[in-house]
């Protein structure tokens, strides 16, 4: 499960697609970009557990962005 999930606009036009995120899996901070495509760019480690952690960024995103 991630915990403090956050996310923010890449641009200050936030019409414009593209956001930042951070979140807390497995007592470790992990950082990214989520592309206007889905795709999710790591700017740090990524976790172990990736595929997994994807489909949660993916959930969260959907929820909070698109819908």
């Amino acid at each position: 499960m991630l915990q403090h999930f956050s996310y923010k606009p890449m641009y200050e036009n936030k019409k414009l697609p593209g956001w930042t995120f951070a979140f807390f899996f497995q007592n470790k901070r992990y950082t990214g970009e989520y592309q206007p495509d889905g795709g999710i760019q790591w700017t740090g480690d990524s976790p172990s557990d990736e595929e997994s952690v994807k489909k949660m960024i993916h959930e969260l995103m959907i929820f909070h962005v698109y819908d």
